[in-house]
């Protein structure tokens, strides 16, 4: 879980959801790139943060979009947060005795505009909190950020600057994961991605 080093965020607001990763891709100290992807769309609700060892990030990525992909052709609709949820939990379970080194995050809209997120570890046992998730190495200082800065019903702007604030105060206290982020704010309406410049060192 610590090989690549990563650090994902996901956070509620008013009838919005944010979810953020840092950028580096590394072998332990040593940084490779300062571009790799870690949060991906599944759909126009549904994201998808992979924290962990980087070649299971791609895998399992590949699998999910397989998968949903499979699901909208079989019940000829988009699949919600709280459903592909059970999905990724259930593939993970599927391998727990040669698991998967990841622990997803999951953010996005119900039909209904509810935000919901969510974690699991790498067997798939899902934590779905009132407020926000965190995963991987920077998992404790954005768990300390996130907790003095986050409030209930953030607007989509405000819910940005809380989640960008959480990041990029946590990577800079881990040395296994920064070099810049990349947040998705998602609202009923748009999804507003913006890529951070963190301390580059």
């Amino acid at each position: 879980m610590e090989y690549n080093g990563s650090a994902i965020i996901a956070m509620k607001g008013k009838n919005c959801v944010a979810i953020a990763a840092d950028r580096r891709f590394g072998v332990q100290a040593l940084t490779l790139s300062t571009d790799f992807k870690k949060v991906f769309q599944m759909n126009e609700r549904v994201f998808i943060g992979l924290p962990g060892l980087a070649t299971d990030v791609q895998t399992l990525y590949e699998r999910f979009r397989f998968k949903t992909n499979m699901y909208k052709l079989r019940e000829e609709r988009e699949i919600t947060p709280s459903t592909f949820a059970r999905m990724v939990s259930s593939t993970l379970y599927e391998k727990r005795f040669g698991p998967y080194f990841c622990e997803p995050v999951i953010a996005g809209l119900e039909k209904d505009g509810t935000p919901y997120i969510c974690t699991m570890d790498l067997l798939g046992c899902i934590t779905t909190p009132a407020d926000f998730v965190v995963s991987g190495t920077a998992s404790n200082q954005m768990y300390g950020m996130a907790e003095s800065l986050w409030e209930p019903d953030l607007e989509p702007e405000e819910l940005f600057e809380t989640i960008s604030q959480s990041l990029l105060n946590a990577v800079d206290r881990d040395a296994i994961s920064g070099w810049g982020a990349v947040v998705h704010v998602i609202t009923p309406e748009r999804i507003l991605t913006r890529t951070l410049k963190g301390r580059m060192d």
